[in-house]
């Protein structure tokens, strides 16, 4: 059985840093595409950032770049989103999602064209 578990997210003053995880099991991962997706409250889904299988090539919204950096860890199964400068429009529920394909097309995809996605952890950004 798939399962993706977040964790990290929590409150954090405007300007402050979080760090999220998200560890995968039930299966390798390693020739998945990983990702990120939020929503924030009475919105829609929004893609944040993708990182491809081997991890050479990263993308993200043009609302998180330079600020936000995704990684992962393939021996871990496990993808990460270090969040910087963080902003009170940044808050939202934060989801680790996965697909067998390119990264690239994960943005166009949508959360809903995910092969996983997990439960979400809370970012909260205080002004």
């Amino acid at each position: 059985q798939v399962q993706l578990v977040e964790s990290g997210g929590g409150l954090v003053q405007t300007g402050g840093s979080l760090r999220l995880s998200c560890a995968a099991s039930g299966r390798t991962f390693s020739s998945y595409a990983m990702g990120w997706f939020r929503q924030a409250p009475g919105k829609e889904h929004e893609f944040v950032a993708a990182i491809s299988w081997s991890g050479s090539s990263t993308y993200y919204a043009d609302s998180v770049k330079g600020r936000f950096t995704i990684s992962r860890d393939n021996a871990k199964n496990t993808v990460f989103l270090a969040m910087n400068s963080l902003k009170p429009e940044d808050t939202a529920v934060y989801y680790c999602a996965v697909r067998q394909a390119a990264a690239a097309g994960m943005s166009v995809m949508g959360f809903n064209g995910m092969d996983y996605w997990g439960k979400g952890t809370l970012v909260t950004v205080s002004s």
